[in-house]
């Protein structure tokens, strides 16, 4: 009894905390957030209030001098800037009427070769799962992307690991401080999002693929940690490496009214191309063999402007299947062996 008492208490009190510290929604919006020196336009500002916002942006901090708004509220990078080495540049825009955002415009310089790693660069790494070395490996070895997952502890802290339990612990029923001391097989700390992100962040090749796990206790702590999972992403300016998937629909559907220009993908599988881009998600990342079995959806996804994922695919045919019939990514616990296959693709043309 003492134990269910001491759960519940920290559980209000997580969600109270929540609430407290919950930032407000973003005031102002990119729909973009990367350019390059022959694509200079990095995006449109538009006020969370209102998408359709037309009303007047002005660019302040030490950068804003790399930038100007045209018409429609285009923000471009001026030439310079965008011919510079510089990895990113932080800029603070404000509307006229006193809202304010500050934003990271990223060189685009992101790897397109269709590889996302499955929990990092893991298996023949000999790292642990969901690590911040799995992370490091899958940026090495040159993947587009590299997929980990997001759950809450008791007290709205966010950590890394792909089931709700590690180690025998539940993690949204232990508190941050009991969950700081569990340490993975290569001595590396239990990560936070927040290190994970940062880690991330030191570079600009690999994207971050984030899944927002559903909680085992509630669709309340579902959205909580959506929420929270946002918060952190604004306040370390993350958004131009970030693509949210889940297979929890309603997480992916408040992830855009958050924030209408994120990048969402749904992992569930049973939902048609039309129906994901209505809600106007950016892709759908199912299973390889729904896509075997229904290849029509491929196309039906591209029709309707929608990229197109699957998972698992660690058999070398099936990885060939999946690049014969242009999947946009292949999420893979076998990120050499695709790296490779892309490589011979290419070498062919």
């Amino acid at each position: 009894m003492k134990k269910i008492i001491f759960f519940s208490c920290l559980y209000l009190a997580g969600l109270a905390n929540l609430k407290a510290q919950q930032a407000p929604a973003n005031l102002l919006l990119l729909n973009n957030y990367t350019y390059t020196s022959k694509h200079r336009l990095v995006g449109e500002i538009h006020s969370a209030n209102s998408v359709q916002d037309k009303s007047g942006f002005i660019l302040k901090g030490q950068n804003a001098k790399f930038f100007h708004i045209r018409k429609n509220n285009q923000l471009f990078i001026r030439k310079n800037a965008a011919s510079s080495d510089a990895q990113w540049f932080d800029l603070t825009v404000s509307s006229l009427t006193g809202e304010s955002s500050y934003f990271r415009i990223v060189n685009n310089r992101f790897i397109n070769n269709k590889v996302i790693a499955h929990r990092g660069s893991w298996k023949n790494t000999k790292s642990p799962e969901n690590s911040i070395a799995s992370l490091q490996h899958a940026i090495l070895q040159g993947c587009e992307g590299s997929e980990f997952d997001v759950h809450m502890s008791v007290d709205s802290v966010l950590y890394i690991n792909h089931d709700p339990k590690i180690q025998g612990v539940e993690i949204e029923t232990v508190s941050s401080d009991n969950l700081s001391k569990i340490l993975l097989s290569n001595s590396e700390v239990l990560p936070t999002l927040r290190a994970y992100l940062e880690e991330g962040l030191k570079q600009n090749r690999t994207k971050l693929i984030l899944e927002i796990k559903s909680s085992v206790i509630s669709k309340e702590r579902s959205l909580a940690l959506t929420e929270k999972v946002l918060q952190l992403v604004r306040e370390i300016k993350a958004q131009a490496w970030i693509t949210y998937i889940s297979f929890d629909y309603d997480i992916l559907k408040r992830v855009l009214e958050v924030d209408p220009f994120a990048k969402v993908a749904y992992l569930g599988g049973e939902k048609n191309p039309a129906s994901l881009a209505a809600d106007k998600f950016y892709g759908l990342d199912y299973n390889y063999a729904i896509f075997q079995n229904k290849v029509n959806w491929i196309k039906e996804a591209h029709a309707n402007n929608l990229t197109v994922n699957a998972w698992t695919v660690n058999d070398p045919k099936i990885m060939d299947w999946m690049l014969a019939n242009k999947l946009d990514f292949i999420t893979t616990n076998e990120p050499e062996l695709l790296l490779k296959k892309v490589g011979e693709k290419l070498a062919d043309k």
